[in-house]
């Protein structure tokens, strides 16, 4: 997604109610959205029903295991940009979530093939109530400003961006770090973005060294498997697979601090995706460890949103056409092997396919998926 959200992607009436839901900065696409808030007359006239995708069977086998110290990073560089300061708060949206904001109805095709305006969030979303000041983690000068964000140059091309509030400050003011307010989070926003820069490149604000504190007791997990003729196709049995496949992995994981009201209990993407594959005995992999997905420090190409995610793929309370799926959870499809894995690099046999979830703490699990590759001629269904 590039620049602001049009009207004409989220609907033009719901934009005229509820106004802008992404924006522009310095040639980079916003990669947020606003809560939007529905009256109940709304509400009972929008349906909530949720677009899935069902991904495949066969054997499957989690194992996880939590990360040392529960995720504890005792060392950072700055503090909370909401008081308190010196503790962790909700992050309802993390460093490369999909965002996606679909032209069409809330349909099987829309989902799969329809147009809309799809990006890689480039920060993370602070739950905070409306109206809480947000103050610089940082010192700096302010060099931009409108009536959703302000930027903050803290120097040696480090700068942040504040995003969903009501600025109190001008640009060229100097600005202390847990001193000045920035300003107040808006009207139905709930949260603040925050961005960090490293020389103009987003960086995950999660990382460790950077936001804290911050621990992370939760575990990742990958939840379904399947295989697919192509990307858009549906999944096929993995009792017996051939030629040139896609691989599809659902994986999510759950914010380190309950996030409250709505936004609770909808998921977050993890940090890190790795698959291999391996014979049933798992003595030594066939397929050594390979990564589809790792944002532990910066994002993938804006242009690879659909090489990263598969169709299928859509955010939390996801927008379609004039629908807003209010409360609905979103569903992360991750394309482990993008343009396709070819069975037939592997001899006729049973495998076991394992993807591993990460997070920024390195909370791990493994979940396993057992298929049969038959490409050998007279085969059964050959």
């Amino acid at each position: 997604m590039s620049g602001r959200d049009s009207p004409g992607a989220v609907g033009r009436s719901l934009a005229r109610r509820e106004g802008p839901v992404g924006g522009r900065l310095d040639g980079r696409g916003m990669h947020t959205n606003r809560h939007i808030q529905l009256g109940d007359a709304t509400r009972r006239r929008l349906s909530v029903a949720l677009v899935a995708v069902a991904l495949g069977g066969g054997l499957m086998v989690r194992s996880s295991s939590p990360a040392q110290a529960a995720g504890t990073s005792t060392t950072y560089a700055y503090t909370w940009p909401v008081k308190p300061f010196d503790r962790p708060h909700p992050v309802r949206g993390n460093f490369g979530d999909p965002r996606t904001i679909f032209a069409g109805p809330p349909t099987e095709r829309t989902l799969l093939s329809g147009p809309g305006t799809f990006q890689f969030h480039d920060g993370v979303d602070i739950s905070a109530p409306d109206g809480t000041a947000v103050y610089p983690v940082a010192t700096g000068t302010v060099v931009s400003v409108t009536d959703q964000w302000v930027g903050v140059d803290s120097g040696n091309g480090r700068r942040f961006e504040y995003w969903h509030i009501a600025r109190s400050v001008s640009v060229g003011q100097h600005v202390e770090a847990d001193v000045t307010v920035l300003g107040h989070i808006l009207r139905d926003c709930g949260h603040v973005h925050l961005t960090e820069l490293d020389g103009n490149v987003p960086v995950n604000p999660l990382a460790p060294g950077h936001l804290g504190p911050y621990t992370d007791a939760t575990v990742p997990v990958a939840t379904s498997v399947g295989f697919r003729a192509s990307i858009t196709g549906h999944d096929l049995m993995p009792e017996l697979l051939r030629g040139r496949l896609e691989i599809v992995a659902a994986v999510h994981d759950m914010p380190a601090v309950p996030v409250p009201s709505i936004w609770h209990d909808l998921p977050v993407t993890p940090a890190l995706v790795e698959w291999r594959i391996q014979r049933p005995s798992g003595v030594k992999p066939v397929v050594p460890e390979r990564v589809a997905y790792d944002v532990r420090n910066r994002l993938p190409s804006p242009g690879a949103f659909w090489s990263v995610y598969a169709r299928g793929t859509h955010q939390n309370m996801s927008v379609f056409g004039k629908h807003y799926s209010y409360m609905q959870p979103g569903v992360y499809l991750f394309r482990l092997a993008p343009g396709g894995f070819d069975t037939r690099s592997l001899k006729d046999g049973v495998y076991e396919l394992v993807v591993t979830a990460v997070d920024i703490r390195g909370n791990r699990s493994s979940y396993t998926q057992r298929f049969s590759v038959h490409n050998r001629a007279g085969v059964v269904g050959t």
